[in-house]
């Protein structure tokens, strides 16, 4: 039987609190490709689930339409805030019959600043950085409740409780530049309040400081609950001056930063002075003082829904003890015992103890990666020294106490625990909590080669560690969000998670934060008036087209060109504007440029770090921005903005005669470094080819070159290196790349025990990096053969690399459409020469599949069997199963073209 499932408005299931008028629906079919296909699809939009039929719901009917099978925007009257809708999909085949979905729902929320009624407060008294405070209100309800909405933000961070009930996840909201959007969450909470007196309470934790990857702003906490009783009346209840605030609370305020870059506090919670009973009923009023307004205008900061998946605990690992021993005491009369436990990998998140409690005992929680010399934990956050990198918890004595600081995700591998005056058992007494911002999981591999499925584990473990509310370069030293280390992030991101919004995160934030000449900050938010974070990295810039477009190539959702488009074009302009005009190319103009990275190896002819010494032009810079240019002629044309679309190719074209002019060496057939240099670099040639900017003739010179040099790419250089070799015929030696266990490489740090990516080929600075997370993508894509070929994965091409001695792979890929799935695997030894091919394509796409490349002498003897079926034998087409469009011989490579379906394909070799 068909079905229709999977239904979503702007990617999420039943979503709360939407703010947005331009609304994507859609759903994902699974037809068999022998039954009647989908031809037509209807949308139906009403306020009540009986009006679900064509004809009577009265917010919107699309009409039966053919084209878009899978997807609608909204085409209806102005939704209502705070209302919930109910939706179905109606799909008909090509016989006319007629298949529903189940009914599904969404909540609107506040759209626009004017529904906001809630005040900003914050606790009386001076602000202080790494400031916490409690909030409490007890409201009266009028009767039974249809509906409750709740909306709240805080700046920076908050916890939120119904009676004591603890409703969001962790890391809320994400960290934005308040001035541009202020994210805050949506929760429907009708079914916690049963009593006629409620009370609503916060924990909001403010950083302030000056950090790396926050905006200072000002502390602030706000609340609103708009309820709906069963007899159709309402009431708002909402942050002001009638709250308040918990005198004595148990988080110790000003407490030093853990990092250099000042991105979080160390908890330091005394639980003997907190009331548990705080966020119920009936707290004693004496504990309490009024709230002060927070000195946030009420309309200043523009108020959006965070759509990025909260944060979430996803794993409870038990850790070994690995160490303990009696130290001195800090008088020198008493010893501290201390315990060191591994997680046996790099994890984030944080650890949980619970423990008989120990009236007044501080129990002191350290992390790192790492141990020194006696086998106790390093004062260190990844490789910068940091004292600060703890957490602590002084007990009260209760029977049993269970603490966790989750205000702040850490990461580490090892954690020592002193200050409890006995042994801590591992498991049940302290265990680690695996936590990241809760995307789905959609994509796999796996293979005959268990060092490539360690390879691929190692890969994804690390891209989770890194989204911990926006996309990082690593969770512990930085936990920044960079435009090119997103960009290659993304490349795993969206084929294994369920990452749009977080992805497009970093887009919103970016624009937000573009300065006045279109250039970027290096990180993004940030304190960017803070001297150690006023840095700009220009390459980095040139990322922002390139990210946006490989979203919108998965997604197929135009919405996001219309989104960003202008923040991209004011960027290239800007490069644009400054070219040479003698060379046509971009010189060095100012911030920190980077073309390759870590520790890179390609010559610029002066010290990169320096500002203003040197302007020779940089070559990858020059690649960088033709990509843009080409892309942003691209997006212009996908939006209809002709003239400017018409501008871009003719610049993206005068740039390419620059770069090839002035920076290719036809004598030698390569291209060099920089203008003010003479070397020769793989990776610079590397991009030259993926970009196509090599001259046709020289391409397999240079193709060539790439193979047989020294690998002297580093992770931002080595993937359009692999993407050279793959994409022309030496998938040999990207395959061995990938698979070389001796150094450099990602081989070497798995073949080293890494069980999470380093930061670059060297065992040294950052164990958990997850722009070195694309090998992934690259198994995927390339050994079993899944490649994106048209906006929104419409379209896919099928065509695996089979290396030898690799038996078999398989793959999975999350489209829009639904999982792709692909697995190929070897014939036995009776039958060496033979391999099957299986196939999920979801229904509504289509695909190429790329079976083998072969002479026309070789192609007689090549049989092609679906289902045991022969297809194809003796050069020609033998019949066709259903949903095979046809069969080709194209450049001596034999091509199908199929419908969406499950395929079994035998082929008998050559």
């Amino acid at each position: 039987m068909p079905l229709l499932h999977n239904l979503q408005v702007d990617g999420q299931h039943t979503p709360i609190g939407i703010d947005m008028t331009d609304l994507q629906f859609s759903w994902q079919l699974d037809y068999a490709r022998e039954e009647a296909q989908p031809v037509a699809a209807q949308l139906l939009v009403a306020t009540k689930q009986e009006w679900l039929q064509p004809g009577q719901s009265d917010v919107w009917d699309s009409g039966m339409s053919a084209g878009r099978l899978t997807h609608s925007r909204f085409g209806g009257s102005a939704l209502q805030d705070c209302s919930r809708y109910w939706w179905k999909v109606l799909i008909k085949n090509e016989k006319g019959d007629v298949l529903a979905s189940e009914p599904s729902t969404f909540l609107t929320g506040l759209s626009t600043a004017e529904a906001w009624s809630a005040q900003w407060i914050w606790k009386p008294g001076e602000h202080l950085i790494n400031d916490f405070a409690y909030f409490r209100k007890e409201i009266e309800l009028r009767g039974p409740i249809r509906q409750a909405l709740l909306f709240a933000s805080a700046h920076h961070s908050m916890r939120l409780f119904v009676d004591g009930v603890r409703i969001g996840g962790y890391g809320s909201p994400a960290p934005t530049n308040p001035e541009h959007r202020k994210l805050y969450t949506a929760y429907e909470i009708s079914s916690l309040l049963h009593q006629d007196t409620v009370c609503l309470s916060a924990i909001a934790h403010y950083l302030g400081g000056g950090g790396q990857n926050s905006v200072d702003g000002l502390p602030g906490f706000r609340l609103q609950l708009e309820v709906i009783y069963e007899n159709g009346s309402s009431d708002t209840f909402r942050t002001d001056e009638s709250w308040q605030t918990v005198k004595e609370i148990p988080y110790q305020c000003g407490t030093p930063y853990q990092q250099n870059r000042r991105i979080s506090a160390i908890e330091d919670y005394d639980a003997r002075r907190l009331d548990p009973s705080w966020n119920r009923r009936g707290f004693a009023a004496e504990s309490c003082l009024p709230v002060a307004p927070s000195g946030i205008p009420a309309h200043r900061w523009p108020m959006k829904r965070q759509r990025m998946q909260e944060g979430a605990e996803a794993e409870f690992i038990a850790p070994t003890l690995v160490r303990q021993a009696f130290t001195p005491g800090d008088d020198d009369k008493t010893e501290t015992l201390r315990q060191v436990f591994d997680a046996g990998r790099i994890l984030s998140g944080w650890p949980r103890i619970t423990l008989p409690g120990v009236p007044g005992t501080t129990i002191r929680l350290r992390y790192s990666e790492d141990l020194d010399e006696q086998g106790f934990v390093k004062h260190h956050v990844s490789n910068e020294t940091s004292d600060h990198y703890y957490d602590q918890y002084t007990m009260r004595g209760d029977e049993l106490e269970v603490w966790q600081p989750d205000f702040s995700y850490k990461a580490f591998r090892y954690i020592e625990v002193t200050g409890y005056p006995a042994a801590i058992q591992p498991g049940e007494q302290l265990s680690l909590v695996l936590a990241y911002t809760g995307m789905s999981e959609l994509g796999s591999f796996d293979c005959s080669d268990s060092f490539l499925n360690r390879l691929y584990a190692a890969c994804i473990r690390t891209q989770k560690n890194n989204v911990l509310g926006q996309i990082v370069d690593c969770p512990h030293r930085e936990q920044a969000q960079y435009l090119a280390d997103s960009d290659l992030q993304a490349e795993t991101l969206l084929y294994n998670f369920d990452a749009r919004a977080a992805l497009e995160k970093v887009l919103a934030d970016f624009a937000g934060g573009q300065l006045d000449d279109g250039t970027f900050p290096f990180v993004y938010p940030t304190n960017y008036d803070q001297p150690d974070f006023k840095l700009q990295i220009p390459e980095w810039d040139l990322h922002f087209c390139s990210l946006l477009w490989k979203l919108y190539m998965h997604t197929g959702d135009d919405r996001l060109i219309v989104r960003y488009y202008d923040a991209a074009k004011r960027m290239a302009d800007y490069y644009l504007g400054i070219r040479d005009e003698g060379s046509g190319l971009v010189p060095l103009d100012k911030g920190w440029h980077i073309s390759d990275w870590p520790y890179p190896s390609v010559d610029h002819g002066s010290n990169p770090h320096k500002q203003g010494t040197d302007t020779a032009p940089y070559t990858v810079q020059n690649m960088k921005l033709y990509l843009a240019v080409d892309i942003l002629s691209q997006m212009a044309g996908q939006i209809g903005r002709e003239q400017d679309a018409a501008y871009y190719r003719a610049e993206a074209r005068l740039l390419r005669e620059s770069i090839v002019s002035r920076l290719y060496d036809p004598t030698v057939r390569r291209f060099l470094s920089g203008l003010g240099t003479d070397q020769i670099h793989q990776g610079v040639n590397a991009l030259s080819v993926h970009l196509g900017l090599a001259p046709s003739a020289d391409t397999e010179h240079i193709v060539d070159y790439l193979a047989n040099s020294p690998w002297e790419s580093r992770t931002v250089l080595s993937l359009p290196l692999l993407r050279s070799l793959f994409d022309n015929g030496r998938g040999d030696i990207a395959y061995q790349l990938i698979r070389k266990e001796t150094h450099p490489g990602w081989g070497y740090m798995i073949a080293q025990g890494a069980t999470t990516m380093w930061e670059g080929w060297d065992d040294i600075e950052s164990h958990c990096h997850a722009w070195n997370g694309y090998p992934a993508r690259m198994l995927q894509e390339y050994i079993a053969g899944i490649r994106l070929t048209a906006p929104g994965f419409e379209e896919a091409e099928i065509a695996p690399y089979m290396p030898e001695g690799l038996a078999y792979a398989r793959a999975s890929v999350a489209t829009p459409f639904g999982r792709l799935s692909v697995g190929w695997e070897r014939g036995t030894q009776e039958s060496p020469n033979e391999y099957r091919l299986s196939i999920r394509i979801p229904t509504a796409m289509k695909a190429k599949v790329v079976l083998l490349e072969c002479k026309p002498e070789e192609c007689g003897h090549v049989v092609l069997l679906e289902s045991r079926h022969v297809i194809w034998a003796n050069g020609t087409v033998s019949g066709l199963a259903t949903g095979i469009r046809g069969i080709d011989y194209v450049n001596e490579r034999l091509e199908l073209r199929i419908e969406s379906g499950t395929y079994e394909f035998a082929i008998k070799g050559k």
